[in-house]
């Protein structure tokens, strides 16, 4: 009964928050009936309602329990009594259900692919988190598509997708709004987002994405004054908003860079985005000419394409050539040569838009502040407590003024200089980032934020963790863990 009372009273807590914004919960994620109900918790913001968390933890410090799992690095969801997550083990596909209270494994659900996609060596057949709306899960899988259960783990309904021709694998996760599973498939070819209904499995809409190739963001709902709920997807060089209700292009800005993994937050009228990728760095950018200009220089067969020998040292990638040559001919055809063009020419960059009701480009129109420093390559932004929050790669944290993007504070977060795949998430006056070696740190927010403590798990950490009802629950490579103070 406490426990249930407490949940109304985060629920309250939230619907306070997220109407104070313009933004309407129940329309928006169903989140009612789930307290973190996908990756990133409500709208993927990383911001949970509660309080009591801890403040030191460790493998034998505060440990309400811990629960051994098979490999995976999706991030654990939550929805009343049970957690969801995904694993793969012996090429099987895996959908867990825990019991919260205890980490008891309630059921577990296998999947057999017919196919197994290539992945860079930090992705993961089990990288996307599941979404929940409070009852069912619906849980993402690059070698197979799409499949929900039900919460006693019967299965509702399957929508089997790809094969994918994503360089490094899948990795965006997908949402539950409005009475529909939102899955985005950026890929080298034929990239796409994706609404199906939630009760059915049935295509609802989809929408091709011909300006994009390979990303991995997640997708969140921003909803102007008056106005639509809409999708916001980074992806490569452009973030576009959707129209949640039938996938219309509604309007995009261009300046991203060409790989992007963080997903963007909302915060009443203004959207947050990040993104950097490796190659883009002020000192490695490389103006190359448009194809036509490369053809006449380059074109030594005449037959219209560029081939390895051809390509002049100049121009070389640098990186694989697989990494541009997008659909495996061995060769650059005009489409393939532009986007290497736009690759070598972006630009790592945080930016804060505000769309408000306008349609079409808002590059330059509606982008507020533009910052090119310590930009996150993976890990999603954070607004806490009217302060923006970026970790990049080295323990490099970084406060932003919201409103103007001018630097409140960067700094290496002590005894955790690491690399960064998680995101931040905040609650109780705490901020939470979890590194790849498994070093946990607690920040006291603000413009001059502070270290409050380091703990070292001694496992790796890919998963963003979770906050609900007191409780940091946080995935490592080998074990779920839920930390809590003694009650």
């Amino acid at each position: 009964m406490k426990r249930d009372l407490e949940r109304m009273n985060n629920l309250g807590a939230h619907f306070r928050l997220v109407a104070g914004a313009g933004v309407l919960l129940l329309a928006l994620l169903e989140a009612n009936a789930a307290d973190w109900p996908g990756f990133r918790g409500p709208n993927g913001s990383g911001i949970g309602e509660v309080v009591g968390l801890p403040v030191a933890f460790g493998p034998a410090t505060n440990v309400v329990w811990k629960t051994p799992l098979p490999p995976g690095k999706s991030s654990p969801v939550l929805a009343g009594d049970h957690i969801f997550l995904t694993a793969h083990e012996g090429g099987e596909l895996l959908t867990l259900c825990l019991d919260r209270e205890t980490g008891r494994v309630l059921w577990r659900r296998r999947l057999r692919p017919a196919r197994s996609e290539k992945l860079h060596q930090l992705n993961s057949p089990a990288s996307a988190t599941p979404a929940t709306d409070g009852e069912n899960v619906y849980v993402f899988f690059g070698d197979f598509g799409l499949i929900s259960y039900g919460r006693d783990g019967r299965e509702r309904w399957r929508y089997p997708l790809g094969p994918f021709t994503n360089l490094q694998g899948m990795g965006a996760s997908p949402i539950v709004a409005d009475g529909k599973v939102v899955l985005v498939c950026d890929q080298d070819e034929n990239s796409y987002i994706l609404a199906v209904d939630k009760d059915t499995g049935k295509t609802v809409w989809k929408t091709s994405r011909p300006e994009v190739v390979h990303g991995f963001a997640t997708p969140s709902v921003w909803q102007p004054e008056g106005g639509a709920l809409q999708l916001i997807v980074p992806g490569s060089y452009v973030l576009i908003a959707y129209s949640l209700e039938t996938g219309e292009k509604l309007w995009w800005v261009r300046g991203l860079t060409w790989q992007v993994k963080p997903s963007a937050v909302t915060e009443g009228e203004t959207i947050y985005v990040t993104g950097g990728a490796p190659g883009v760095e002020p000192g490695e950018r490389l103006f190359i000419p448009p194809f036509d200009e490369a053809i006449r220089e380059a074109d030594a067969d005449g037959d219209h394409k560029i081939s390895p020998a051809e390509l002049p040292e100049k121009w070389k990638p640098n990186g694989s050539w697989r990494a541009i040559d997008l659909d495996i001919d061995g060769f650059l055809n005009e489409r393939e040569w532009t986007f290497y063009r736009a690759r070598r020419g972006g630009e790592n960059a945080t930016l804060a838009v505000r769309p408000q009701k306008a349609t079409g480009d808002l590059t330059e129109s509606h982008v507020q502040w533009r910052y090119d420093r310590a930009v996150p390559i993976v890990s999603s932004p954070l607004v806490y407590e009217n302060i923006l929050y970026t970790i990049k790669d080295g323990g490099i944290f970084t406060s932003l003024d919201p409103s103007t993007g001018g630097v409140l504070k960067t700094a290496r977060v002590r005894d955790a200089i690491d690399n960064y795949y998680a995101s931040p998430v905040a609650a109780d006056g705490k901020i939470y980032l979890a590194s790849e070696t498994g070093k946990i740190s607690v920040i006291r927010p603000g413009a001059q934020w502070e270290v409050i403590a380091v703990h070292d798990l001694g496992e790796p950490a890919y998963a963003s963790p979770a906050v609900s009802d007191g409780r940091l629950y946080l995935r490592t490579d080998v074990a779920l863990y839920a930390f809590g103070e003694k009650r």
